[in-house]
Protein backbone atom coordinates (compact mmCIF):
# COMPACT_ATOMS: atom_id res chain seq x y z
CA UNK A 1 0.00 0.00 0.00
CA UNK A 2 1.05 3.08 -1.05
CA UNK A 3 1.31 6.83 0.78
CA UNK A 4 -0.74 7.68 -2.57
CA UNK A 5 -3.60 5.38 -1.70
CA UNK A 6 -3.85 6.24 1.53
CA UNK A 7 -4.20 9.74 0.43
CA UNK A 8 -7.03 8.90 -2.11
CA UNK A 9 -8.87 7.06 0.36
CA UNK A 10 -8.90 10.13 2.93
CA UNK A 11 -9.56 12.42 0.30
CA UNK A 12 -12.70 9.95 -0.78
CA UNK A 13 -13.35 10.05 2.91
CA UNK A 14 -13.65 13.46 3.23
CA UNK A 15 -15.61 14.29 0.52
CA UNK A 16 -18.41 12.10 1.43
CA UNK A 17 -18.82 11.99 4.94
CA UNK A 18 -17.39 15.30 5.50
CA UNK A 19 -16.66 14.93 9.10
CA UNK A 20 -16.29 17.84 12.44
CA UNK A 21 -12.90 18.91 13.26
CA UNK A 22 -11.31 16.93 15.99
CA UNK A 23 -11.67 13.22 13.92
CA UNK A 24 -9.75 10.68 15.08
CA UNK A 25 -8.42 9.04 12.30
CA UNK A 26 -6.58 5.82 13.57
CA UNK A 27 -4.07 3.72 12.00
CA UNK A 28 -1.10 1.47 12.04
CA UNK A 29 2.66 2.74 11.80
CA UNK A 30 2.98 2.04 8.25
CA UNK A 31 5.32 4.81 6.58
CA UNK A 32 2.05 5.76 4.32
CA UNK A 33 0.67 6.89 6.72
CA UNK A 34 3.03 8.52 8.97
CA UNK A 35 4.35 9.77 6.08
CA UNK A 36 4.53 13.90 5.76
CA UNK A 37 2.17 14.26 3.21
CA UNK A 38 -0.66 12.14 5.28
CA UNK A 39 -0.20 13.92 8.02
CA UNK A 40 -0.49 17.24 6.47
CA UNK A 41 -3.76 16.12 5.13
CA UNK A 42 -4.85 15.39 8.82
CA UNK A 43 -3.48 18.72 9.76
CA UNK A 44 -5.00 20.53 7.12
CA UNK A 45 -8.99 18.93 7.86
CA UNK A 46 -8.29 19.29 11.50
CA UNK A 47 -8.15 15.87 12.30
CA UNK A 48 -6.15 13.95 15.05
CA UNK A 49 -3.82 11.07 14.40
CA UNK A 50 -3.64 8.13 15.85
CA UNK A 51 -1.90 5.09 16.41
CA UNK A 52 -1.52 1.40 16.85
CA UNK A 53 0.94 0.07 19.56
CA UNK A 54 3.44 -1.47 18.29
CA UNK A 55 3.17 -5.29 18.22
CA UNK A 56 -0.50 -4.74 19.96
CA UNK A 57 -2.98 -6.72 17.58
CA UNK A 58 -5.85 -5.67 19.88
CA UNK A 59 -5.73 -1.99 18.38
CA UNK A 60 -7.22 -2.97 15.05
CA UNK A 61 -9.61 -5.62 16.39
CA UNK A 62 -12.35 -4.18 14.05
CA UNK A 63 -10.16 -3.94 10.59
CA UNK A 64 -9.23 -7.44 11.74
CA UNK A 65 -12.93 -8.65 11.64
CA UNK A 66 -13.50 -6.64 8.92
CA UNK A 67 -10.85 -8.15 6.68
CA UNK A 68 -11.60 -11.69 7.63
CA UNK A 69 -15.28 -11.28 6.48
CA UNK A 70 -14.44 -9.36 3.15
CA UNK A 71 -12.25 -12.20 2.56
CA UNK A 72 -14.45 -15.20 3.56
CA UNK A 73 -17.37 -13.80 1.76
CA UNK A 74 -16.50 -12.34 -1.00
CA UNK A 75 -12.67 -12.88 -2.01
CA UNK A 76 -12.42 -16.31 -1.30
CA UNK A 77 -15.61 -17.18 -3.33
CA UNK A 78 -14.90 -15.11 -6.63
CA UNK A 79 -11.94 -15.20 -9.47
CA UNK A 80 -11.45 -12.06 -10.41
CA UNK A 81 -10.56 -11.19 -14.37
CA UNK A 82 -8.60 -8.26 -13.49
CA UNK A 83 -7.54 -5.58 -10.96
CA UNK A 84 -10.32 -3.43 -12.09
CA UNK A 85 -13.15 -6.40 -11.99
CA UNK A 86 -11.77 -6.59 -8.54
CA UNK A 87 -12.05 -2.77 -7.37
CA UNK A 88 -15.60 -2.98 -8.73
CA UNK A 89 -16.37 -6.43 -6.71
CA UNK A 90 -15.03 -5.27 -3.46
CA UNK A 91 -16.82 -1.92 -4.05
CA UNK A 92 -19.97 -3.37 -4.11
CA UNK A 93 -19.50 -6.23 -1.68
CA UNK A 94 -18.66 -3.53 0.51
CA UNK A 95 -21.53 -0.33 0.13
CA UNK A 96 -23.88 -3.02 -1.65
CA UNK A 97 -24.16 -5.79 0.87
CA UNK A 98 -21.79 -5.36 3.85
CA UNK A 99 -22.43 -1.31 4.84
CA UNK A 100 -26.21 -1.39 3.47
CA UNK A 101 -28.08 -4.41 4.40
CA UNK A 102 -25.15 -7.11 6.51
CA UNK A 103 -26.65 -6.63 10.38
CA UNK A 104 -23.70 -6.82 12.71
CA UNK A 105 -24.11 -7.86 16.05
CA UNK A 106 -21.30 -5.78 18.07
CA UNK A 107 -23.85 -2.67 17.15
CA UNK A 108 -27.28 -3.79 18.34
CA UNK A 109 -27.84 -6.38 14.94
CA UNK A 110 -27.89 -2.75 12.92
CA UNK A 111 -26.40 -2.54 9.23
CA UNK A 112 -23.16 -0.16 9.70
CA UNK A 113 -25.26 2.11 7.63
CA UNK A 114 -28.61 2.17 9.78
CA UNK A 115 -26.12 2.38 12.84
CA UNK A 116 -23.80 5.60 11.72
CA UNK A 117 -27.23 7.62 11.16
CA UNK A 118 -28.25 6.71 14.29
CA UNK A 119 -25.50 8.28 15.79
CA UNK A 120 -25.32 11.30 13.53
CA UNK A 121 -29.27 11.88 14.84
CA UNK A 122 -27.50 12.07 18.59
CA UNK A 123 -25.09 14.40 17.76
Amino acid sequence: MTTEIVLEALHNAIQDQKPDPGLIVHTDLGTQYTSEAFQKLLKKHEMVPSFSRKGCPYDNACIESFHAILKKEEVYLTKYESFETARIALFQFIEGWYNRKRIHGSIGYLTPDEYEKMCRIAA
